[in-house]
């Protein structure tokens, strides 16, 4: 059977996203191996220790560049995680100075969001139900 052992997001600075990632998302450093001038830097989240883990993957190569950029600028999220009350991590997340582009959305049984990662990217938060 396959499985889903990590997914990667591209990052302007790996010391920086790692920050952002853990101290105000709340994720935990799972992995952290240099690798010349990047690292294999990954996170998780506390609630699936065993579960996936997010490389932040460092945005050197031109073509990641491009396409990080890209999608930043079309509004596009990298990304997007599940939160159990968008309300409540919106709430949170603005107090710690997240910049959202926009309050929640609700369509249909889907609440999302939008926010800067301070890392290159647009992330999307979703709540089902």
């Amino acid at each position: 059977m396959i499985k889903i052992a990590v997914a990667s997001v591209f990052v302007e600075d790996q010391s920086k996203a790692l920050a952002f990632y853990t101290e105000v998302l709340g994720f935990e450093k799972r992995q952290d191996i240099p690798l010349g001038d990047a690292r294999w830097l990954t996170v998780a989240s506390p609630a699936g220790p065993d579960g996936v883990e997010l490389l932040l993957e460092p945005n050197g190569n031109p073509i990641a560049k491009t396409y990080q950029q890209g999608l930043f600028e079309a509004g596009i999220p990298a990304t997007t995680f599940a939160v159990d009350d968008i309300h409540a991590e919106y709430a949170r997340m603005t107090r710690l100075g997240v910049v959202f582009t926009a309050e929640p959305v609700q369509a249909g049984s889907v609440t999302s969001v939008v926010f800067d990662d301070t890392c290159g990217n647009l992330i999307g938060l979703h709540q089902v139900g």
